[in-house]
């Protein structure tokens, strides 16, 4: 957590107009020196967020592998599903930000809202296996096989790995929407980052494995599903033990409204990248390549397009993370700042931002 909360201080800081752009860039961008280090160190590719599709792979493969299943394990990777999502994802896209603001906005807190309540009705009426269930976690995971055969680091690099993928925690991405925050401390709006982090992560992703491991399709002793049971679609088969098969259409569209809108929210960073980058004209056309991108997704296995997204997203972690490292002495300088004023109630002047005439502008509101 505490990666993304210095970025969003820093992003509160380096804003320019017309567009807020990832604090990683605006880093680059006023500090010549440290965009020569970091073409030195970066991989090939690696720019941060320049291009957001390897994110829309695991949306699509998820999406596509939800309505097959629902659809009784028809072939429904191919042009059924693909063209119809590319034709209302382009209606969106090509709208602009306004657009992809009132679908989230709209979708956003139903399937939340939803998801949780439904989520935590299955655990309620599978409640004698919750401990079990807590009990197969640690045994899986520190238990003296695990430790005898290594396994302990390859479950920490995969929880990092679907951990980044869920919260996105030292990515750099989320400060594209904190830093559009219509707020004057920095730290203040960073806290809610740390707390979008434990919120994902504790909370919803410990509810998740808790709906699944309690639902009887996974061996506890091993920590695998049973035979005959496709482990992408454990979740809305748990929902169907419980609600019918209205809960397995439920979980289906809760799991493409979640990946659907969080293709749009990339589609958003990445044209803010391409136009910091670039300039406007570029923007359009990273749209028209993000939307053809949808047919590589959906045709794409769920696998290869886990692993496409884990090496990109480990690719924009190395410059975004070296950027957070070298403005440490920033970040402490501003929270102590922000400490003495709120907490201790020190008479000091406050420090809203490193340049004079945004914190000028940050006093005045």
């Amino acid at each position: 957590a505490y990666p993304d909360a210095e970025a969003i201080r820093l992003s509160q800081n380096y804003r320019s107009a017309p567009a807020i752009v990832d604090c990683a860039l605006s880093v680059i961008r006023n500090n010549p020196g440290m965009e020569r280090m970091l073409n030195a160190v970066r991989p090939q590719g690696a720019a941060p967020r320049l291009i957001q599709t390897q994110d829309l792979y695991p949306q699509g493969a998820l999406i596509a592998r939800e309505i097959s299943h629902l659809t009784g394990g028809v072939d429904m990777l191919g042009l059924m599903i693909c063209i119809p999502l590319m034709i209302v994802t382009a209606l969106i896209v090509l709208g602009g930000m306004k657009r992809i603001a009132a679908a989230a906005e709209i979708l956003v807190p139903f399937m939340a809202a939803g998801y949780v309540i439904f989520g935590l009705i299955i655990i309620g009426f599978n409640y004698d296996m919750i401990i079990p269930a807590f009990t197969s976690i640690f045994k899986c995971a520190f238990g003296a096989k695990a430790i005898a055969g290594g396994a302990i680091g390859t479950i920490i690099i995969q929880g990092c790995k679907r951990g980044v993928f869920s919260n996105e925690a030292g990515l750099g991405s989320a400060v594209l929407a904190h830093a559009a925050a219509d707020t004057k401390e920095p730290v203040q709006q960073a806290m809610w980052g740390i707390f979008e982090v434990f919120f994902d992560t504790i909370i919803i992703c410990t509810m998740t494995a808790l709906i699944v491991l309690t639902s009887g399709y996974i061996d506890l002793s091993t920590g695998a599903a049973k035979e005959g049971i496709e482990t992408a679609t454990l979740t809305g088969l748990a929902f169907r033990n419980v609600f019918g098969r209205p809960g397995e259409w439920f979980a289906a569209i809760a799991m493409f409204l979640f990946a659907y809108t969080t293709a749009l929210g990339w589609c958003h960073y990445g044209a803010k990248a391409v136009e910091h980058l670039m300039g406007v004209k570029a923007v359009l056309v990273y749209r028209i390549i993000f939307v053809l991108m949808v047919l590589s997704g959906c045709l794409m296995s769920f696998g290869l397009a886990l692993d496409i997204s884990d090496t990109f997203n480990g690719l924009m972690m190395i410059p975004n993370l070296i950027g957070v490292v070298a403005l440490l002495p920033l970040v402490v300088k501003i929270t102590k700042n922000y400490i003495d004023r709120k907490i201790k109630g020190q008479d000091v002047a406050p420090m809203l931002s490193y340049d004079a005439e945004i914190q000028e502008e940050m006093l005045s509101k």
